[in-house]
């Protein structure tokens, strides 16, 4: 340590002392250079580079543009700095491609299971087959069972492991394939639904369906899965993505949801005479309520509607399809009032990605018993928190808010009342371990490791419990065609803008290279306003030029998904049509929506009575919806001016809202949205 304090006060002075900025061309030591991260250096600073020009739309009759602008582009990272021209003589430098993590290790078949599940995905940990679900490498696997398989300290030290492929999930976004069959999923949802009841009660079903794909999301054969008597309370999740057309577009998105349910056989409990409840169905739809799982909106809401149905139900199982939000709703419940306490320091949080089926098996809390006196310190804190203004929360506060803001239109704020009580850290002081002589260098012991908590039979015994089921894969869904990075690109993650167009007859569409709208016949122009992700670039052609436009780009940038090039077209499927005659109603409301699988929808407003017949395309085993009433009705008023000599708006972004804030002069409608 004294060694290089010397060396480093040895090398400073003979950096020259600047007292101008230095040009191009000279050096600016390590210390003083702006971004450094320390050390010396012999780099010439380099300006940065131009700002990205906004490529320039083709004239109003050439109508072939594309519409990547960055109103609605994801804020794109430092651009890396252009390396000088090489000298004459020497060969040029390759930019350096990002190289997928190795995956290492060797299974082995000898090993048996350990007994252990998971903690990211569910799934019980071996070594034995890397194709099977918790899957560690032999050599991992058995340093965590100190070498003996099947021993009680090995189990132990297993507890909180995550599987191979939960860690390259996590770490880095790589997705291994598993050899699990839709009806294994099937089969071991609705074994864990069909249990004998605990507790003397029923279980209750919270069913999580995906706004962004509905009806696609409510699966058809869901009474089948869940059982004949079942209570079922449905949430709608990641509304925080969709754009509010008008003040009550979430009573509009609780009526689709009660009507895509009804259309599956899911039916809510009729009020007969003298206060009693009929149920109309197999199954008994005790509620239907939207959050968003990522921002936190209407979780709390959620909890107490739990908390309150705790005399009916038993346990909790969370069912739902793929990409749904669950993995993310039951990690946000587990920091929340709705577990015990300690559960958030005993129970790892579920592994999160955009990959489907990312749950193998069940994942569970213990949920706390919500007594009289819990309840009311709940609602007081509640009360609390409501009375506050975004400036008296803490700067941590503040800056959740801020990047949450950034990602959703629909805000909330989850806490908790029932802490866990921390024992207050014992300061050990050995002297000897400080002492030494000017010629030793000082040797640190590493940290101890925490002791692992765990609960008591008695917290458990009684205990009700939280179950994560995997998720349902859904069939005919374009994101089973697609890569792990395509999937990201397709899969909103941040609030969605919408785009919207005015086409004449004759001009088409792309959403990528995964839907085509062909606008074919109609008396006047009509507006076709996108609702999909950010990132994925919509492109306006003529129809004679649209088919060389697919043959031509499809995989390469101008349409990016899928990417890969001519190697990735050959094997995906192509586009398949389908006729469409639809009859505007106005232009101040879409007629219907145009739903391309799990890409995204294309709200089409046309003029009054105006018909027109459109041809859509998406991939073969994809699923084409027409949605009619659409889900945004209004969203062509979500639109900025029109771009001279385009076709396309620009877009708009409305404000986010927060709720269980104090609302003040620029957020009155806080209180009206949450009360929805």
């Amino acid at each position: 340590m004294h060694r290089l304090s010397r060396a480093l006060l040895r090398a400073l002075p003979r950096a020259p002392l600047l007292r101008q900025p230095p040009g191009p061309g000279r050096l600016l030591p390590a210390a003083l250079r702006p971004g450094s991260r320390g050390g010396l250096s012999t780099r010439p600073r380099r300006e940065p580079p131009a700002a990205p020009q906004r490529p320039a739309a083709q004239g109003p009759g050439g109508e072939e543009e594309q519409f990547v602008f960055p109103e609605y582009v994801a804020e794109p990272g430092p651009a890396p700095a252009r390396e000088p021209p090489a000298a004459p003589g020497r060969p040029e430098r390759r930019p350096r491609e990002k190289r997928q993590h190795r995956v290492t290790g060797r299974p082995d078949p000898s090993v048996p299971p350990s007994g252990v599940s998971c903690s990211g995905c569910g799934a019980e940990l071996h070594c034995r087959d890397p194709a099977v679900p918790g899957y560690l490498p032999s050599e991992k696997y058995r340093s965590l069972m100190g070498g003996q398989p099947g021993g009680s300290e090995g189990q132990g030290a297993l507890g909180r492991v995550v599987c191979q492929r939960c860690w390259l999930l996590v770490h880095h976004q790589q997705a291994l394939h598993m050899q699990v069959s839709r009806e294994q999923y099937r089969n071991l949802v609705s074994a864990a639904l069909r249990s004998p009841p605990r507790h003397g009660r029923r279980p209750l079903v919270l069913y999580m369906v995906d706004m962004l794909d509905l009806p696609d999301s409510v699966l058809q054969d869901l009474p089948q899965l869940v059982g004949a008597g079942s209570n079922i309370l449905v949430v709608g999740n990641k509304v925080d993505l969709l754009p509010g057309d008008s003040p009550d577009y979430l009573k509009r998105f609780r009526k689709q949801l009660l009507r895509s349910c009804a259309h599956v056989g899911i039916l809510p409990a009729a009020q007969g005479t003298g206060g009693q409840v009929a149920r109309t169905g197999s199954q008994n739809l005790v509620d239907v309520h939207l959050i968003s799982a990522k921002t936190g909106y209407g979780v709390e809401e959620l909890i107490s509607k739990l908390q309150r149905s705790w005399k009916c139900n038993g346990d909790v199982y969370l069912v739902g399809a793929t990409n749904s939000g669950k993995s993310t709703l039951f990690n946000t419940l587990l920091q929340s009032d709705y577990c015990k306490s300690k559960a958030s320091e005993v129970i790892s949080r579920a592994t999160i990605s955009p990959w489907p089926g990312t749950t193998l098996n069940l994942l569970k809390f213990p949920i706390i018993n919500p007594t009289s006196d819990r309840l009311f310190r709940r609602q007081e804190r509640l009360k609390a928190e409501a009375e506050k203004t975004e400036e008296q929360l803490s700067d941590d506060e503040q800056k959740y808010l801020k990047c949450l803001k950034k990602q959703g239109y629909l805000i909330g704020r989850v806490g908790r009342t029932f802490q866990q009580q921390k024992s207050k850290a014992v300061i050990e002081f050995d002297p000897d371990e400080l002492s030494f002589s000017m010629e030793e260098e000082p040797v640190f012991s590493s940290n101890k490791p925490k002791e692992r908590v765990e609960f008591t039979y008695n917290e458990l015994k009684d205990a009700r419990w939280f179950f994560d089921t995997p998720g349902i894969v859904k069939e005919n869904c374009v994101l089973n065609l697609l890569t792990e990075k395509e999937v990201k690109l397709v899969l909103p993650t941040h609030a969605i803008v919408p785009r919207t167009f005015v086409l004449k007859p004759g001009m088409v569409l792309f959403l990528g290279a995964l839907g085509r709208i062909d606008y074919l016949q109609g008396a006047k122009s009509s507006w076709f306003s996108v609702v999909a992700s950010n990132l994925l670039p919509v492109h306006v052609t003529t129809l004679e030029k649209a088919d060389s436009i697919y043959q031509k780009h499809a995989g390469k940038t101008l349409l990016k998904v899928p990417m890969g090039g001519e190697e990735r077209m050959k094997e995906f499927p192509p586009l398949i049509p389908q006729e469409i005659t639809l009859e505007g109603i106005g232009t101040l409301e879409a007629v219907a929506d145009i739903k391309l699988s799990s890409a995204g929808w294309v709200a089409i407003t046309a003029h009054l009575e105006d018909k027109l017949q459109l041809r859509a395309y998406t991939p073969e085993g994809t699923t084409l919806i027409i949605r009619k009433p659409p889900l945004l009705p209004h969203i062509v008023d979500i639109k900025g001016n029109r771009i001279r000599g385009s076709a396309s708006y620009r877009t708009k972004k409305p404000p986010p809202l927060v709720e269980n804030l104090k609302a003040n002069g620029t957020n009155k409608q806080i209180k009206r949205v949450s009360k929805i």
